[in-house]
């Protein structure tokens, strides 16, 4: 892989954060992952204490919306990680899709979610099974490869 050019894409990574924080950790690893392939707008994701870093910088839902929808747009591709159901996500999957934005879901089969038929179903969204950052690499690296 030819790292001078993949460094300039722009990566919007989607993770839960008030649906739930049990998977930070986790949105940690992918974030550092997607790192070595570009710069990741929404780094943000994988911090402990996300809701009250915004609330310190006095955020308000507006301000929150409109700042991700720039960074959205702004974004060459989308990851997400989709094992936590959250509303947020689906709605920036829902308009990546529309805004024609290469789409990539990570799911861990071994949830006790089900991944909804909306993401699974859509042809524009590619879902990755993974158990492991580490085992999903390969596949993701191929992704942002093919479509960064």
């Amino acid at each position: 892989m030819d790292m001078d050019m993949d460094m300039d894409i722009d990566i919007y990574f989607a993770g839960s954060i008030r649906g739930g924080r049990d998977d930070a950790a986790l949105y940690r690893e992918l974030i550092a992952l997607l790192e070595s392939h570009g710069t990741v707008l929404t780094e943000h994701v994988g911090t402990d204490g996300v809701e009250a870093n915004e609330a310190a910088a006095n955020l308000t839902d507006t301000d929150i919306y409109q700042q991700d929808l720039a960074w959205l747009r702004q974004a060459d591709v989308v990851v997400a990680e989709v094992t936590t159901p959250s509303l947020g996500v689906g709605y920036e999957l829902g308009r990546a899709v529309a805004l024609e934005k290469p789409v990539c879901c990570l799911y861990r089969p071994d949830s006790p979610h089900e991944l909804s038929a909306m993401i699974r179903g859509n042809d524009s969204i590619r879902v990755l099974e993974y158990d492991s950052p580490d085992t999903i690499r390969p596949e993701l690296e191929a992704f942002l490869e093919r479509e960064g």
